[in-house]
């Protein structure tokens, strides 16, 4: 059996956990975080949590004092040994405007709901096949200054996955209205040249993913240069390697571009940091 916390009741999952009226799902009006759990607890929560008081102090809603990084950390934990998730794990933490007006709300106070879900490894794993993936022109990403949060206004996102889907595709890239290259409909994206990391710059409007932080920071670390950029269509077609980074899968990689094909030594060599990373952590803390 599976918990959920909404603000502070934990329920089972399978019985109607939110309430009429609800914003988020109204209006879509509210922000979250995807959190992977490893060993029974939640990763990244420092930056996790940052992003998600940010974003929800950019749509103007304001969270309570105490939704600090020990708060969440301990619901998260709560329900993971509720629900006997003592290895591998996913989390979603939602925080949505509360109750009451139509567009203009009555408050703007801020309400929680946190889920949490079995995950099928307790490590990052490297996909073994490669993605298929192509770009997707119907709808262009708009550059403003939601533009690098998880806010619950994600049709884009939605759209771009049925169309990878009616393509036959694994995934598809999303670019914003200068046709510069953002993300995928998941995922943030990293190319490779000549041993060199590139993504696209947070200006550039993709989402300020945990995880593509989290590659930056372990490929400065370890010497390798990352440069934070516009990427154009035709960057891809000169690239050596293309992976998408999220806070649940880690790093997949991208074996093909239209008629492009792709390495993933890079890939590789990041799933392997991620899980020295971590192993490195619970040591430190046993």
């Amino acid at each position: 059996m599976l918990y959920i916390n909404n603000n502070g009741s934990v329920l089972t999952n399978d019985a109607p956990t939110i309430h009429a009226g609800n914003r988020g799902h109204v209006y879509g009006d509210g922000v979250f975080e995807s959190i992977r759990i490893m060993n029974g607890v939640p990763l990244n929560m420092e930056n996790h949590i940052r992003r998600l008081l940010e974003g929800a102090k950019a749509i103007k809603m304001r969270p309570a004092s105490y939704f600090t990084v020990q708060f969440f950390e301990e619901k998260i934990i709560e329900l993971c040994q509720k629900s006997e998730i003592l290895e591998g794990g996913r989390c979603r933490i939602s925080l949505d405007r509360v109750t009451g007006g139509a567009y203009k709300p009555e408050s703007n106070e801020a309400c929680y709901f946190i889920e949490v879900y079995h995950y099928e490894t307790n490590n990052f794993e490297l996909n073994s096949k490669g993605l298929e993936v192509d770009q997707y022109t119907d709808i262009k990403k708009q550059r403003n200054f939601l533009a690098n949060f998880k806010t619950k206004s994600g049709l884009i996102y939605v759209m771009a996955a049925i169309n990878a889907s009616d393509r036959k595709l694994d995934d598809v890239l999303i670019a914003n209205d200068t046709g510069g290259i953002l993300e995928s409909s998941s995922c943030n994206i990293f190319v490779v040249s000549n041993s060199v990391l590139y993504t696209p710059g947070l200006e550039e409007g993709c989402l300020a993913g945990t995880m593509r932080m989290q590659i930056i920071n372990l490929a400065l670390k370890n010497g390798i240069k990352v440069y934070e950029c516009n990427i154009l269509p035709q960057n891809l077609l000169a690239a050596d390697e293309i992976f998408f980074t999220n806070a649940i899968r880690g790093v997949n990689w991208v074996s093909g571009y239209r008629t492009k094909r792709y390495f993933n030594n890079m890939s590789r060599k990041f799933v392997a940091l991620l899980n020295d990373h971590w192993e490195n952590q619970f040591t430190e803390t046993i």
